[in-house]
């Protein structure tokens, strides 16, 4: 696709959110719960960061429904690990990670994406300037440090040494670390990793600081697509309809602002977040904000999103039995962006 095209694309879905989010936004803030449902959602945050969730109840998003905040954690498979046992009631993770839980039998469903990867916001695997690590087959032996394993960073990393011509025995030789985000850049730095997978404002703050150079990207690999969804449990989206509803709408409607607004507006709003919250963080990550990445309107989820990472969990003998189907996993019925209005 020509440059030119690609402009008027981008022109033409930027023009088509702005119009969606006006239209939902037109009638009030945010959806109400009904009186006998839960107003009150428990959730794990980031540190130096603002979830979609946190800028949704800013922004009056989530109607009457209020977010208490629990602690942070680093990672999207023990985020929803806590969501699916009950210690909180949303959590959000890479989608594979959301599908291992749900063969698992773990009774959630993802209703919301919430990240992805574009030409603004992706995962790049870094490596220092004087390096000799270029391609696939000079991570053979050497450590990669991730924010968790298990989740998009060791999928991504897979597909790009499999593309790469490595075997599975190969590819096993490849030492993973998980570690903070936080912590991973000078991870790097002082060499005790060999490759370091930043992303978002942490990957663009220490591409600032100079000194360390890409190797691949997702984007690059992958293209546009969201990598991430919210999940409740199924027991809470029966009991509690309506307050799942108000969420993904206020989330939904909460990515579009972001997708529609300077940048500048965002960033000064997270900061304004960030201060008024009181946890003693610094907001410097926040200024390197681009974008969620999110692919679809309003987060809305399609099957590509779940179904590639089930092909690549079933090749990596992952999944037993049979493979779900990626509308087991996930439903759009809440997202006032879905054209659809249906399940999946």
């Amino acid at each position: 696709m020509s440059s030119s095209r690609r402009i008027v694309l981008r022109t033409l879905t930027a023009a088509a959110s702005a119009l969606a989010l006006a239209a939902v936004t037109g009638c009030g803030g945010g959806a109400e719960a009904s009186s006998d449902q839960a107003k009150e959602l428990r959730y794990q945050g980031s540190v130096g960061q603002v979830t979609l969730p946190e800028l949704a109840a800013d922004l009056g998003y989530l109607g009457d429904v209020e977010l208490d905040w629990i602690g942070n954690v680093t990672g999207g498979p023990a985020d929803i690990q806590a969501t699916a046992t009950g210690q909180s009631d949303f959590g959000g993770a890479f989608n594979g990670a959301i599908v291992k839980l749900a063969v698992a039998n773990a009774p959630i469903t993802a209703v919301v994406s919430y990240y992805g990867s574009d030409a603004q916001t992706f995962q790049g695997y870094y490596v220092l300037d004087d390096s000799p690590v270029r391609g696939p087959r000079d991570l053979i032996g050497r450590k990669v440090g991730m924010n968790t394993l298990g989740a998009h960073a060791e999928a991504v990393l897979k597909t790009w040494l499999a593309r790469g011509g490595l075997t599975p025995a190969e590819i096993r030789q490849v030492e993973l670390v998980a570690l903070p985000p936080v912590s991973t850049e000078q991870s790097l730095r002082q060499k005790q990793i060999d490759v370091a997978v930043l992303g978002g404002v942490i990957r663009d703050k220490a591409v600032a600081s100079g000194g360390i150079r890409t190797i691949f990207t997702d984007y690059e690999l992958l293209g546009v697509f969201s990598g991430g969804t919210y999940v409740f449990r199924d027991d809470f989206i029966r009991k509690n309809p309506d307050t799942v509803r108000a969420f993904v709408a206020g989330v939904a409607k909460a990515i579009e602002w972001a997708r529609n607004q300077p940048r500048e507006t965002v960033v000064a709003r997270m900061e304004s977040i960030i201060a008024k919250r009181g946890r003693n963080e610094d907001t410097s990550l926040v200024r390197y904000w681009k974008s969620s990445g999110v692919a679809g309107t309003g987060g809305v989820i399609s099957d590509q999103e779940f179904g590639t990472w089930i092909d690549w969990l079933a090749a990596e003998g992952e999944l037993k039995g049979d493979k779900p189907k990626p509308g087991d996993i996930y439903t759009n019925q809440f997202n006032p962006f879905a054209t659809d209005g249906g399940a999946a």
